[in-house]
């Protein structure tokens, strides 16, 4: 791997390190007080920092925890139970293995803040029985398909080749890299990650992270001329680029206040 694949692969992959800075800037949510998706995902993201869970790892959590909340009605089921078992789940498909002992205590210590790690008593026992049952549920449910093909590695693709029609100055004065896989990272806040394609979702990232620093590739959308993303993907219309867009902006309104 050439030196300038190594940084943008840093750029790209090195996600937990902007959702570390950024969560030092949001308040410390009492989990037990508010219930819902967002918030269920952004536990997700807290304990799988807690566990140095890898990103991928992460992002798999999440997209099956939205995957299973597609198929399963929210008010049966605990979101926080659920969200603890993607996280183990998760780990072995990704072959990043999480003790469950270990997802155990993080995930009760995060949702009872200051608590000490659980004895090996009946209410651990109980939990460690709960991950177990909700496992099985999980993989019965999403009919044991739980291998994803994640954004990611387009992203890094296309900003590679991206890269090269660049200046060297330029691009190292615009961080369109890390914008990218911040905006992509933030997406799996939200179900509507699951509606496109993985390729659709990275381009729209690249091209969100484009326009919020006010550079533009190759063309304009003005006339005959090819859009940039088209050589990446001929599939992609204008339309649904701004739709994808639009809903991760939307992400950010849903963050509590």
């Amino acid at each position: 791997m050439q030196n300038g694949e190594v940084d943008s692969m840093k750029d790209v992959i090195d996600v937990m390190q902007l959702q570390r800075e950024k969560s030092k800037q949001i308040p410390t949510i009492d989990y037990r007080e508010v219930e819902n998706n967002f918030i269920a995902v952004r536990f997700i993201f807290e304990c799988g920092m807690k566990l140095d869970a890898q990103p991928l790892t992460i992002a798999t959590a999440a997209i099956l925890y939205h995957r299973f909340f597609k198929e399963a009605d929210n008010s049966g089921y605990d979101s926080y139970l659920i969200a603890s078992t993607t996280l183990y789940l998760a780990g072995k498909v990704k072959d990043d293995p999480l003790k469950i002992r270990d997802v155990i205590n993080v995930t009760h210590n995060t949702l009872n803040r200051g608590a000490a790690p659980l004895e090996l008593g009946d209410e651990y026992w109980n939990m460690r029985d709960a991950i177990v049952q909700a496992e099985l549920l999980i993989m019965r449910m999403l009919k044991f398909e739980v291998t994803l093909v994640h954004p990611h590695k387009y992203l890094l693709h296309y900003l590679k080749s991206l890269e090269g029609w660049f200046s060297k100055e330029d691009w190292t004065k615009i961080p369109i890299a890390k914008a990218a896989s911040a905006f992509l990272q933030d997406f799996h806040y939200d179900p509507a990650i699951l509606d496109y394609s993985p390729q659709h979702i990275a381009l729209a990232c690249i091209n969100l992270a484009l326009q919020c620093y006010g550079v533009q590739v190759l063309s304009t959308d003005e006339g005959d001329a090819p859009t940039w993303y088209t050589v990446f993907a001929e599939d992609l219309e204008k339309d649904k680029l701004w739709e994808i867009m639009e809903n991760i902006i939307e992400v950010y309104n849903k963050e509590p206040k």
